[in-house]
């Protein structure tokens, strides 16, 4: 089904080359597999629309409801009913990809047929987009769409800066609009711990407050604000948001952070460290030789303990270990660490974060889960049921990929939107570093340099937002869009990118941000870069 909707809609990319542009253009994002708008007129949505519901798709056409009701500014969503011929009618079919959908507008009424509740839900946020950006009328015509990755993510980056739970379910709207299903939740690091963990209450009482923050970008001289820093989610309000993204067909991969970045932790219980020493929660950025003790047993029951309530809480396949930056001048000077490495025959330090992996890894199998992490897991050698997060550019992913591992493409060069989005940097603000526009996003092929076997273990693509520098949802806003616009179109319409073509849907597309009240960056519509 993919390929014949890819055909055709090639097909109808080059007709669309040699003849004038209609001014019956869709203009979404990310753009459907397949359009035809032969027909002429429209329907037209109102607040009397009524929505007819079959195979119990009560959910998704209840959220399209209410989102219509803001819209509409009225008191009421619009009306779901189980029969009727005109106004909207949802419902499934086997015959249509999973997460697909096909959406068939007459003046009378408009059908939208999912593979899945997901699939229905994903066809009702493109009427939603059509009925936003066109005063509520919708062209009769067809419309044909599955997307092209498996996982579609986004990563937001709790630790540095704290994001209430409203904030998070805001992120989370965002994203459902943009067709994403997966969010990365990255819940632990050196500033700050940011999950309840019952058994050791230590983590949040003193783990989650830092004592100040780090003014500028850490050159010397070095300033800080003066002011504690802290925040939490208890474990109710982790079920809260996990359930929130459900509603909306996002999956969250938490990710606790593991060996390196933890100081946080050890702040909290100084026992897990090498020399069981007090430290701070760290009050900088970047990267702290402070990590935990791999040679100690009492570290890997830390884990696992810790773990075994992360799983319960998320119904996650995938659980994130993180797995990245950590420093081994610790280990190296560690009775412990270098016991364990003669212990279990292992050449090296490097050796020594492999083995914490793979003992962290087959914890992860034991209860029904899945590991994914960073590609510096792949330095040690985990198995081919590891999934890899490749962010120091593609040939970490390349490599996975081609040894067997499933592999989430996010390099740091273009998926990293806390980066600046102009050259000149004007009105942008304080940031990392960094220069990402939305173009290079746009134009990114994720399957660069890969054979056809590699391209097989690809199974998605994340933008990934770290906070060091983004103090408020706001911001995180503006630095998400208009950029996720463009990764969508790589994640959903990969080989349906058209540079003639996007400059023109993303004119329409900022009027469904205003409408829907999200700030973006206003570069790419000025023309900066």
């Amino acid at each position: 089904m993919k390929r014949f909707y890819a055909f055709v809609a090639t097909l109808l990319a080059l007709v669309l080359s040699v003849s004038a542009l209609s001014a019956r253009e869709l203009n979404l994002i990310p753009e459907p597999s397949y359009v035809d708008l032969e027909a002429e007129g429209d329907y037209v949505v109102t607040e009397k629309t009524r929505i007819t519901v079959v195979d119990d798709m009560w959910h998704p056409a209840q959220l399209f409801a209410e989102d219509m009701m803001e819209y509409f500014g009225s008191e009421k969503p619009l009306r779901t009913v189980k029969r009727g011929d005109k106004g909207i009618k949802v419902r499934t079919d086997i015959f249509v990809p999973k997460e697909g959908y096909e959406m068939t507008v007459t003046e009378d009424s408009i059908l939208i047929i999912g593979g899945s509740e997901a699939g229905v839900y994903y066809g009702l946020q493109t009427l939603r987009q059509l009925i936003i950006t066109n005063d509520g009328r919708v062209p009769c015509g067809f419309i044909a769409d599955e997307p092209n990755f498996e996982y579609r993510g986004a990563h937001l980056d709790v630790a540095r800066h704290f994001f209430s739970v409203e904030d998070v379910k805001r992120y989370i709207d965002i994203l459902a609009a943009h067709k994403l299903n997966r969010l990365h939740w990255h819940l632990t690091d050196d500033q700050g711990w940011r999950i309840e963990i019952k058994a050791y209450p230590e983590l949040t009482e003193k783990g989650s407050v830092r004592k100040e923050t780090l003014i500028g970008h850490g050159l010397e001289p070095k300033w800080w604000d003066g002011k504690p820093y802290g925040g939490y989610y208890t474990q109710d309000e982790i079920r809260e948001v996990v359930a929130y993204a459900a509603d909306r067909y996002i999956t969250i991969i938490p990710e606790i952070e593991m060996p390196g970045h933890s100081q946080a932790a050890l702040h909290s219980l100084p026992w897990l460290g090498c020399e069981e020493q007090e430290v701070g929660v760290w009050t900088m950025w970047g990267v702290t030789p402070e990590v935990l003790c791999a040679g100690k047993q009492t570290t890997y029951d830390f884990l696992e303990t810790v773990l075994g309530e992360v799983v319960e809480l998320f119904p996650s396949e995938l659980i994130h270990i993180g797995g990245d930056e950590c420093p081994k001048d610790r280990w190296k000077e560690c009775e412990h660490c270098q016991a364990m490495i003669k212990a279990q025959g292992l050449a090296n330090e490097e050796e020594l974060q492999g083995y914490l992996v793979a003992r962290i890894e087959q914890f992860l199998i034991s209860k029904g889960k899945r590991m994914i992490g960073w590609d510096e897991i792949l330095d040690g050698g985990v198995t081919e049921t590891a999934t890899v997060m490749s962010w120091r550019g593609i040939n970490g992913g390349i490599y996975a990929a081609e040894r067997g591992n499933d592999v989430v493409m996010t390099p740091m060069n273009l998926c990293y939107f806390n980066f600046y989005q102009t050259k000149s940097r004007e009105g942008e603000g304080l940031h990392i570093g960094g220069y990402i526009p939305f173009d290079m996003v746009y134009n990114w092929d994720p399957y660069q340099k890969m054979s056809d076997e590699a391209k097989a273990h690809i199974i998605g693509v994340q933008c990934n937002m770290w906070s060091e520098y983004l103090k408020d949802m706001e911001t995180v806003e503006v630095m998400l869009l208009p950029r996720l616009a463009a990764m969508s179109e790589v994640q959903w319409a990969t080989d349906r990118r058209n540079n003639d073509t996007i400059r023109r849907k993303m004119e329409v597309m900022r009027k469904f941000y205003e409408a829907c009240g999200w700030h973006y960056a206003p570069y790419y519509f000025e023309g900066r870069d």
